[in-house]
């Protein structure tokens, strides 16, 4: 895996912690984020089954030709909104969100903000 810089070694370590609280059911699942520094994944997992339910990005085809001219936050939020979308279809009401370790501002807020306005409770 070779050297991580500190920031990124210091994300999972948080990422880790809030792991040992936050956990997703089949009823209500993890809505993880994960943010470079061009593009938002968000993805809703069942962790007592073990795989993913879902997964929203930037780079997913029905998203990306909506992006245009959003900045970063206000594509966050779309992502957000999308992954509401599609959640609802398959059925889930509401989820756990998991903010990966890290802070609850920013891209990371909009995505939550974005999953509120398409209607999941977090």
């Amino acid at each position: 895996m070779g050297k991580l810089r500190i920031t990124e070694a210091a994300r999972r370590k948080r990422h880790k912690r809030i792991r040992m609280r936050v956990e997703g059911t089949s009823e209500r699942p993890r809505l993880n984020v994960y943010r470079s520094l061009q593009h938002i994944y968000a993805q809703l997992i069942d962790d007592s089954q073990g795989f993913t339910i879902l997964a929203v990005s930037t780079l997913d085809p029905e998203v990306r030709t909506q992006l245009g001219e959003l900045n970063k936050t206000q594509q966050a939020e779309l992502v957000g909104k999308t992954l509401a979308q599609r959640a609802k279809e398959q059925g889930v009401q509401a989820v756990v969100f998991d903010r990966g370790g890290y802070r609850y501002q920013g891209r990371v807020k909009a995505v939550a903000e974005g999953a509120r306005a398409g209607g999941l409770q977090l």
